[in-house]
């Protein structure tokens, strides 16, 4: 079925009365409820560095949340961000809503400092917004290396490749 294109987009912060709808809107997109306890959570945690929903006609249409996450070094951390999860309702799949909420977010993250985000997800989808599956290459995670993707948030990629150990909120072990 498709759908025409979104007319008007909003792209807001999240507010508590929004929590069922975007449980909605994850476990229609990733078709169960994993995600839904792991942003659940999250947000009991306190461990959201951003969180932003897409309105399209009043509905809550995506959803996508930062975690803080740390790269553990020799003798110090790095303050980071994970990218987890990004949903949109299969419906409007595919219309930029995604692709709307990634950019939205990193631009407000970069004005709120911070630095590195890391994804773990398609390549060839992350890749365009300038996450790089070569950028995370020293960086020892548990998840599996090609999908383990790393974007520097500011202009000026480190003269050296970060490595380090990726340190994920407790609520990733948990879901």
């Amino acid at each position: 079925m498709s759908h025409s294109p979104v007319k008007q987009l909003n792209i807001r912060p999240v507010s508590e009365l929004d929590r069922s709808k975007i449980d909605d809107v994850i476990a229609a997109a990733f078709d169960g409820t994993d995600e839904v306890a792991l942003v659940r959570k999250l947000v009991s945690d306190e461990d959201i560095v951003l969180e932003l929903v897409a309105e399209a006609e009043g509905e809550i249409i995506g959803h996508i949340l930062f975690s803080r996450l740390w790269i553990e070094q020799d003798h110090d951390r790095l303050a980071a961000v994970a990218l987890a999860p990004l949903a949109v309702l299969p419906a409007h799949q595919r219309a930029g809503i995604g692709h709307a909420l990634i950019e939205e977010a990193h631009r407000l993250l970069v004005q709120q400092g911070e630095r590195l985000s890391i994804v773990l997800g398609e390549p060839a989808y992350y890749g365009r917004f300038g996450y790089d599956v070569a950028d995370a290459a020293q960086l020892e995670s548990l998840y599996p290396a090609q999908y383990l993707q790393l974007k520097y948030l500011t202009e000026s990629k480190p003269c050296t490749t970060i490595q380090g150990k990726l340190i994920y909120a407790s609520a990733f072990g948990e879901s």
